[in-house]
This record gives structure tokens, C-alpha cells and sequence, in this order.
């Protein structure tokens, strides 16, 4: 059954009408618009948005030792602000603990080609050897970042929307990398303990003040939990959430059982958490897979959830021209929309993944 508050802000806007710049057409208010839960829109972003291509020496040893892999790695994205300008509204960012600075300065495959006397792009290790939270993909291999301190990457988010006060609610999700890769001289990633968790809160406490910022324990705000919360329609209207972003801990069980701690919903956290439905944390949930799952995209849409999913994945869809997950996505009501080609890579086919018309964010079709 459609939860009412759903059902009522479905009826008076058009299909095309853009949400962040609604046209004052009769179906495209700005009222109208602003008094949408912001659980209605549907806008898409970027998979591991700050990721640098690979430089091409390196991508070349990278393929003869582990051809699989490197044709998922071949890709990279421009600056956080340019994604922004061009209508990115969810970004992700990797991060890895390194408190005392300088643990991933020195990548292995770097050091490896450069042995090769190949000839590689200048890249400045600077920011790696400072202390706090880094943001890259794979330690020693996929390294380069647009911004490689995690506080750097927010200023840079932060900067853009005070400029762009108007703009839809930004979704940053945060992964967390502990892996340990299966490569000799690999540096052995941090794992992420409790002052670290912490650490994350605290960074984005230091860019954000708390009015730009949609946290749990807001949308929580009167209910026992936030799984109750969100089934009543308590999350924004897009009113409300205009200018402001949200941060989602999409990580496995046992990352999201360290964040949340002895808490029994998410008290005092910053971050929203990819869990069950059935959580009393339950308000974000990422479903990468559209096709296979878009039943449970739906449900959870209209159980009030804000839902991730991924419109293309590991390169495959630009390579093939398979339009069937962005397709999937796009029809299943997923709030936000993830891909690794809002612009075509002209190596490829010209697959791109967006709304149609271009616009930057549309009702969501998820009842």
C-alpha cells in the first residue's frame, strides 16, 4: 500500500519538470516543488567520484599481471565542484585511516614502473603525507585523487554549495577500505576502530555547520526510531533540504556495527548507515543492483527509504552500450542514481547515464 504522504506529492508535478529549477509552469511550481518530501526526487551522481585515471604506464603493467582487474579500474572522473556544476547530486568518497600521515605516499605500483624507467605523470604525494583521513581507491595501485584529504574533498563540496544555495539535497556516501591486498610490499590498510569512526564524524563536523547538514538524529526528531521515522514521512521537504547535504555509511555489516556502537538507533551521529529494512537504524539503503532488485528498491522507496543504486558497473556498460541497469535504475524510484559516466567516454560506445531531458532532478517513480 502507497504511504499517503507519497501518493499526495505525486499528483501536481509534471514528469519533466526540473526540481532543482522548477519552470513556474502551472505542474512546475517552485511551491509545489518545495513541498515534496525530499524522499520523492530522483537525481544521479557519481561512483568513486574523486578517481583519477590510472596513468598509463601503470595501467599497462597493471593489465599483463591482472587483465580482469584493470579493465574495472580504467576510468576517472573531473574535479567534485565540475561533477556538481554538471548536475552530480551523490558523490562517493573512499576513505582510509592514516592518522600520523605518510602511510600511502609511496605506492608500489608507482615505485614498480618507475624501475621500468617509464615515464609517468607528475603527481604530488604532498597531501598523503599529512595527517587524517585519505581518500583514494586501491592503496599502492588506483591512488591518484582529485583530492586526496578527506577534509579537502569536503571544503570543496562545501565551497560549491554555499555558492549554489538552491540546489537539491547532495547524498556523499563514504565506504571504508581495509582490504589488504594480495601483493608483496603492499601497504596494509588501518582499520578503522573507534577513534577513527569518530574521526569521520568529527571531519565533517569541521567543514559542515549543523544547518547544513541532514542527520539522523534530525529526521529521527520524535520518533523511537528512525525506521519509525522514516515510515511516517519524516524526512525533509525539498523546501527544507534545499543547500544542505546528507552522508551515508555504505559499508558492510560489521563496519556499520562499529559506527553505530552501543548506540541503539544512530545518536549523535552524522552519518545515515546502509542496513536491513527491518533496523531500527533503517533509513538509507544502498541496492546496486537494479534489475535484480528493483522490487526491493521499490518496496523500500515507499516504506520511505532513501535509496543508492547503480546504473552501470566495473566499465562494462560504456564498453558494451547495455543500457538495461541504467534503464532498471532510472525506473525503479531510487532516489539517487549512481554512475561512473554522467559524459561518455569516447574510447567506447557513448553509453552516459542521466534524466531524461537533461534535467538535474525529477519526481521518482518508485510507487
Amino acid at each position: 500500500m502507497l504511504i499517503p504522504f507519497l501518493a499526495a506529492a505525486t499528483l501536481v508535478i509534471a514528469p519533466d519538470c526540473d526540481l532543482e529549477r522548477p519552470s513556474g509552469a502551472p505542474d512546475c511550481t517552485r511551491d509545489a516543488v518545495d513541498a515534496l518530501p525530499m524522499t520523492r526526487m530522483q537525481v544521479v551522481g557519481t561512483h568513486n567520484s574523486y578517481k583519477q585515471p590510472i596513468a598509463p604506464p601503470e595501467m599497462a603493467r597493471l593489465a599483463l599481471a591482472a587483465k580482469a582487474v584493470a579493465r574495472t579500474l580504467d576510468y576517472g572522473h573531473p574535479a567534485l565542484d565540475v561533477q556538481l556544476d554538471a548536475g552530480a547530486r551523490q558523490l562517493e568518497l573512499d576513505l582510509l585511516s592514516d592518522p600520523a600521515g605518510g602511510r600511502y605516499a609511496d605506492p608500489l605500483g608507482r615505485r614498480m614502473a618507475r624501475l621500468t624507467g617509464a615515464s609517468l605523470p607528475d603527481w604530488d604525494p604532498a597531501p598523503l603525507k599529512r595527517p587524517g583521513l585519505k581518500v583514494l581507491h586501491v592503496q599502492d595501485i588506483d591512488y591518484r585523487s582529485s583530492c586526496a584529504l578527506f577534509t579537502d574533498c569536503l571544503r570543496t563540496i562545501a565551497a560549491w554549495s554555499a555558492a549554489h544555495p538552491a540546489h537539491l539535497p547532495i547524498l556523499i556516501l563514504i565506504n571504508l577500505k581495509e582490504d589488504v591486498l594480495s601483493i608483496p610490499g603492499s601497504v596494509k590498510p588501518l582499520r578503522f576502530d573507534a577513534p577513527a569512526m569518530d574521526g569521520i564524524d568529527a571531519g565533517i563536523r569541521s567543514v559542515f555547520p549543523a544547518d547544513a547538514l541532514i542527520t539522523p538524529d534530525q529526521v529521527q526528531a520524535g520518533y523511537p526510531t528512525l525506521r519509525d521515522a522514516v515510515r511516517a514521512g519524516a524526512w525533509p521537504t525539498l523546501g527544507a533540504a534545499r543547500g544542505k547535504v546528507l552522508f551515508a555509511l555504505d559499508a558492510p555489516p560489521e563496519q556499520v556495527a562499529r559506527y553505530r556502537g552501543d548506540r541503539a538507533v544512530l545518536e549523535g551521529r552524522v552519518m545515515f548507515v546502509n542496513i536491513d529494512e527491518a533496523s531500527p537504524a533503517a533509513g538509507y539503503i544502498t541496492l546496486n543492483d537494479p534489475v535484480g532488485e528493483g522490487a526491493r528498491i521499490r518496496a523500500g522507496v515507499v516504506a520511505g527509504l532513501i535509496v543508492r543504486t547503480r546504473a552501470d558497473a566495473d566499465t562494462e556498460q560504456a564498453r558494451t552500450g547495455d543500457t538495461a541497469p541504467r534503464d532498471a535504475a532510472l525506473a525503479s524510484g531510487a532516489q539517487y542514481i549512481s554512475t561512473d559516466y554522467m559524459t561518455p567516454d569516447p574510447r567506447w560506445t557513448g553509453y552516459r547515464a542521466g534524466l531524461p531531458g537533461g534535467v538535474t532532478g525529477r519526481v521518482g517513480s518508485g510507487e
